[in-house]
């Protein structure tokens, strides 16, 4: 019995657009991280350990030091969450 592949072509717009307003991802980062991916953010002491919350193209949508938050956050837009490791 052999296997069917199926080969399927996304556009690079496609596939940045994907799961979009769907699926939002949930990292954990150091605060000396925060300023890279949340440029607006105000100054955050060393050593902190934050959690944030993306849309699947990466955009910042929440940073927190509380986990739960990002969850709820997510809940609220109707996201979808998955966690980076």
């Amino acid at each position: 019995m052999g296997l069917k592949t199926i080969n399927t072509l996304l556009s690079k717009n496609d596939l940045a657009h994907l799961g979009a307003g769907e699926v939002g991802y949930i990292r954990k980062m150091r605060s000396e991280e925060v300023s890279r991916c949340f440029p607006e953010a105000p100054e955050i002491g060393p050593g902190i350990d934050l959690w944030a919350l993306f849309a699947a193209d990466g955009t910042p949508i929440l940073l927190t030091d509380n986990r739960s938050s990002t969850f709820f956050k997510a809940a609220e837009d109707e996201l979808r969450t998955v966690t980076l490791h």
